[in-house]
Order: structure tokens, then sequence, then C-alpha cells
């Protein structure tokens, strides 16, 4: 008597190789509570993302396994048609990371912390690389000062500058102009257009800030609770809750309202 055949092994769907980012089924838990919880979607290069939530909707932890800090408890990520975090060293030298949140070396100075970075990154030309950051971002006046002596604004124009030390395919942000001044945070957002737009980069933004994402961003992905809420383009968001700003649908999500319950 013969056995039945086997069925075939169900090999994974290969996640595309022409998106900057691929997220599928991705999942992390923390003991047993789960700060993102299954969540999947596409990032198209050239594009800029807003990834908006309240507290603890899981998009730093999302963040982290994108760029390989934070091991997933379940799901992929793929970068530029890498599989992350297993051909890190292969991705890490087209991609950054800037947050006001991180400090660098305090008793460094700006261009110390530089040079530290650069020669992370291996960039070539570092003190020529330097020194057009320095000009682009107005850092000359302090650039020789411990980084723990700046103001926030000149941290935050510092932190850009290592963030595109290395002129970075794709570019993640945490939160860019939290703390600044109306007038910082315009330059920062304007220098991040410009050069999206020079470099054909991609950007994923995490922030607060609704009208910074509904400038800078061609999309918007909602996390609350660890899943997605809504992904959409801001106008279709917008429409779809019938609100006139994103801070407006943010409290709608985050407070629990439906979509036919907003006016």
């Amino acid at each position: 008597m013969t056995s039945a055949p086997r069925p075939a092994a169900t090999l994974p769907r290969a996640l595309p190789a022409d998106a900057a980012v691929a997220v599928d089924h991705l999942v992390k838990i923390y003991k047993t509570v789960p700060a993102v919880d299954g969540i999947s979607f596409q990032i198209a290069r050239g594009s800029t993302t807003g990834l908006l939530g309240g507290n603890g909707a899981g998009k730093t932890t999302t963040i982290a396994m994108i760029m390989g800090l934070v091991l997933p408890t379940a799901g992929r990520v793929s970068i530029f048609g890498l599989p992350m975090p297993a051909e890190r060293a292969r991705v890490l030298a087209r991609m950054n990371f800037e947050s006001p949140y991180v400090d660098m070396p305090m008793r460094l100075t700006v261009r110390q912390n530089l040079t530290v970075f650069g020669r992370l990154y291996g960039v070539a030309n570092l003190k020529e690389r330097i020194a057009q950051l320095a000009s682009d971002l107005d850092l000359g006046d302090f650039l020789d000062r411990a980084s723990g002596k700046l103001s926030a604004g000149q941290k935050t124009r510092v932190a850009l500058a290592k963030a595109l030390i290395n002129e970075p395919d794709l570019l993640l942000l945490d939160e860019p102009t939290a703390s600044l001044d109306p007038d910082a945070a315009d330059w920062i957002r304007s220098h991040l257009e410009a050069y999206r737009h020079r470099r054909a980069a991609t950007i994923l933004l995490a922030s607060h800030n609704m009208a910074e994402v509904e400038r800078l961003c061609d999309r918007v992905i909602i996390m609350k609770r660890g899943r997605i809420a809504d992904d959409d383009t801001p106008d279709g968001i917008l429409a779809r809750y019938n609100r006139a700003n994103l801070e407006e649908v943010f409290l709608d999500v985050a407070r629990g309202r439906s979509r036919t319950e907003t006016p």
C-alpha cells in the first residue's frame, strides 16, 4: 500500500525588490505584550512616508526592526530587496537615522563626532564632506564646540548632519524637529525636502507634528496598539475621516472614534 504523497512545502512569498522598505507580518512581543502586532507595508523608493501614532503605538519599535537593531518575534523586513538583519552589512551604508532624543558623545566636538560617524560609514573624502555639511546646515560657528554645549536647535542640525554624512538612500527620522522653534523647524523641513529631491532619497518620518507630516509626506501610516489603523495619502485620510487636518484625524484614531462617527 503506497502512502499518500506529502503536500509540497509552502515557500515564503518573496518581498518586492523594487521597494525601498518592505515589511511583512512584522511582530515584536516584549514578554507577553505585543509592541508591534503583525503589520505589513511597502514604501516606494523616492517617497516620504509618515509613521504616526500615540506613545506606545509601536512606531519606534518598527523603525528599530527596520534598522536591524531589534530582532522581530516574527515576520520579515527587507531594505532595497535585501533581508534584514541578515544583510545589515550591505544595507547600512545606504541608510541612516536621526532623532533629537539620541545624544552624541557630549565631550567630543561637532567635528570630532562627525568624523567618528563618517569613518563608521566609510565615507570617502570625509573632511570635504564635513565641510560641505557645515556649509549646508550652517554649522560653521560651532563646528569645534563640544556637542554637550550646543543649543537644542544646534543639536538638531548636527544630528541631521550625522544622518546625512553618508548621503543615504533611505533616511529614518524620529521626531526630527521636536523642541524647535517654528523658524528652525521650517528650516530643517526645507532642507529635508531639498535633499529628498536632489538624491531621490526615501524618507520614513515618525512625528507627532501633524503640520510637518502634511507638508512632507506623500503617504501616512497610522499605528495604534501595534497595528495599522489606516494607510493612505494625507488627502485620502482627510477625506475618509471628513476632517480638515491630520491633527483631528490623529485625535479620532487615538480616542477610538470610527470613521463613520466623525462629522
